[in-house]
């Protein structure tokens, strides 16, 4: 099937086989490979990634279902060599170590943001529970996101 969709701006168009599911539409037909496939459950959230602007686990979505659609991966946050708000917080208060559910957690902290400009730190916890970390407790990447959102733009995509 030909899908037709705009990722992190830029118009895409492919032939896929329809039932590619969106992470790998991204990964394997697009090049961008900061969206991680963790679980193929989407018990994980590391392939997180915002759909018309809201959070979606791209596991759980054909590539035929985003036809039409506005994508945004980890690559298309930054503004040339400009960190989005979101992206700084987390390398500034050390929201991450190993870095793989990285991508995934800015993501869907970016949607929280949108949804929630002002969220306390229990909607933190409660918006980012979809989204699993093995190597922290949490605590430094609920501080990135309460400073993200003190920033202008920080829901901005």
């Amino acid at each position: 099937m030909n899908v037709s969709m705009h990722v992190n701006g830029e118009r895409r168009e492919y032939d896929v086989e329809p039932r590619t599911l969106l992470v790998h539409y991204l990964r394997d037909v697009v090049g961008l490979t900061g969206t991680n496939i963790g679980c193929d459950t989407s018990s994980c959230g590391a392939c997180t990634v915002l759909v018309g602007g809201e959070s979606v686990k791209s596991c759980t979505m054909l590539a035929v279902q985003a036809d039409g659609c506005q994508i945004t991966t980890i690559e298309g946050l930054a503004d040339g060599d400009q960190m989005h708000p979101m992206q700084e917080a987390f390398r500034e208060h050390h929201g991450l170590q190993c870095g793989y559910c990285t991508p995934g957690m800015v993501m869907a902290a970016v949607s929280l943001l949108v949804e929630h400009p002002d969220p306390t730190e229990t909607e933190v916890r409660e918006g980012l529970e979809g989204n699993l970390c093995r190597c922290t407790g949490y605590h430094n990447i609920v501080k990135a996101v309460l400073a993200a959102a003190q920033t202008p733009l920080a829901s901005a995509v």
